[in-house]
C-alpha cells in the first residue's frame, strides 16, 4: 500500500476503510518507516513539529470500588501501591508549579474512584482557579463518572478538559470491567461536552483485544469527537487481573499510533501510560504519529525522567508547545 498517498487522501477528507486500517496494524515490519512517514505527513499538516507536554498528579490513590482488570488501584487488585485519600489544594498547587517549570502545557488532576464527592470537586475547583491565575496552563480533570452539576462547577472554575477513557471497544469492555458499562463511559464524555469542557478519551492497548477491537475503539473516539486521545499501552502490574499479559512489541505499538493518526487526523494523539516499557528505544519514532506525551510519572508507575523527554524532543528537531505564561518565562 502507498502509505503517503493514503495520508494525503486523509488530509483531503478521506475516512479510511477497515481493510486499510487492518493493513496498517498488520503491515510487514519492513513497511514501518513508510507507514510512519505517512502518519507524519498528517501530523505535520495539522500540528507542525510542535509537541504538547502533559503531567499527572495522582490526587487520590487506591480505595477504588471498580474492578478494572488493568488497574493497580481497583477493588480486585492486590498490587502493592501507595494508598491515600484526596490530597489538599496546596499539594495540587505544588504539582502545578513543577509542571509549569517543566514546560508542561496541560496539568492533569487524576483521582481514583467511581466518581468525585462534592468535597473533591470543591478542592479541584479552588485549586484550578489559582492555577489559571498564576500559570495560565490548561487543566484537565479525571475524576471518574461525572454528574451534570459537577461538570458545570468544574467548567466555571476554569477546568479546560475532562478525561474519561473508553479504554477498549464496546464488545471487549466486559472482559476488562463489570462494575460499570461502556455506556457509562460514553455518557460521561457526552456530559462534559454538553457543559463546554474539552473531551479527552482514549484507549489501553494490549489487553487481549483483537485488531478489530483496536480499530473499533479508534473509530469510536472519532465518533465521540474527542479532542485529545491518550493511547496507553498495557503495563501489566503484578497483582492485577492482567498480570503477566505481554502481547505487545515496539513495532506494533508504532503501527497502533499510526492507525490512530490516520483515523483521527486532526486530534491530539498522546503517547501515554506504558510508553517507556512498550516502545523502549523506539520512543522517539512515536512522535512522528503522535503530537503529545506525558512527562514524568504516571499514576502508580514510573515514567522517563523529564529532562530525557526534553532532550528526545530537541534531538528530533521538534519543539515543545508553550502555553499561558510559559512564553513570558521561556522565550525571554
Amino acid at each position: 500500500m502507498n502509505w503517503l498517498q493514503l495520508a494525503q487522501e486523509v488530509v483531503e477528507g478521506k475516512i479510511i476503510s477497515d481493510h486499510e486500517a487492518i493493513g496498517i496494524l498488520t503491515c510487514d515490519d519492513d513497511e514501518l518507516l513508510p507507514l510512519l512517514h505517512g502518519a507524519f505527513h498528517i501530523r505535520k499538516h495539522y500540528f507542525g513539529k510542535k509537541v504538547k507536554l502533559n503531567m499527572i498528579i495522582n490526587a487520590k490513590s487506591g480505595y477504588c470500588p471498580e474492578d478494572c482488570g488493568y488497574c493497580s488501584q481497583s477493588s480486585i487488585s492486590t498490587a502493592e501501591i501507595e494508598k491515600y485519600p484526596f490530597i489538599s489544594k496546596e499539594e495540587i498547587l505544588e504539582g502545578a508549579k513543577r509542571a509549569f517549570e517543566n514546560k508542561v502545557g496541560t496539568y492533569c488532576i487524576v483521582a481514583s474512584g467511581r466518581g468525585p464527592t462534592r468535597k473533591d470537586v470543591n478542592v479541584v475547583s479552588e485549586a484550578v482557579e489559582e492555577i489559571k491565575e498564576k500559570y495560565g496552563m490548561k487543566v484537565c480533570a479525571c475524576l471518574g463518572i461525572l454528574k451534570d452539576e459537577q461538570a458545570a462547577e468544574l467548567k466555571e472554575a476554569g477546568v479546560d478538559r475532562y478525561n474519561h477513557n473508553l479504554n477498549t471497544s464496546e464488545s471487549h469492555h466486559s472482559f476488562i470491567t463489570t462494575s460499570h458499562t461502556y455506556e457509562d463511559r460514553v455518557h460521561t464524555i457526552e456530559t462534559v461536552k454538553k457543559h463546554g469542557l474539552s473531551p479527552c478519551s482514549g484507549a489501553i492497548i494490549g489487553m487481549k483485544e483483537t485488531t478489530q477491537d483496536v480499530i473499533d475503539i479508534a473509530r469510536a473516539l472519532y465518533e465521540l469527537d474527542a479532542d485529545s486521545i491518550p493511547v496507553n499501552f498495557l503495563h501489566a502490574i503484578k497483582g492485577t487481573k492482567l498480570e503477566g499479559v505481554h502481547e505487545l512489541n515496539p513495532r506494533y505499538c508504532l503501527k497502533v499510533l499510526a492507525l490512530f493518526r490516520y483515523i483521527n487526523p486532526t486530534k491530539e494523539i498522546r503517547i501515554s501510560g506504558g510508553r517507556e516499557v512498550n516502545l523502549g528505544s523506539l520512543q522517539p519514532l512515536g512522535l512522528y504519529a503522535a503530537n503529545s506525551i506525558f512527562l514524568g510519572n504516571y499514576l502508580t508507575t514510573v515514567g522517563q525522567e523529564g529532562n530525557q523527554d526534553h532532550k528526545m524532543i530537541e534531538e528530533l528537531g521538534f519543539e515543545i508547545e508553550l502555553v499561558g505564561k510559559q512564553e513570558e518565562v521561556f522565550l525571554k
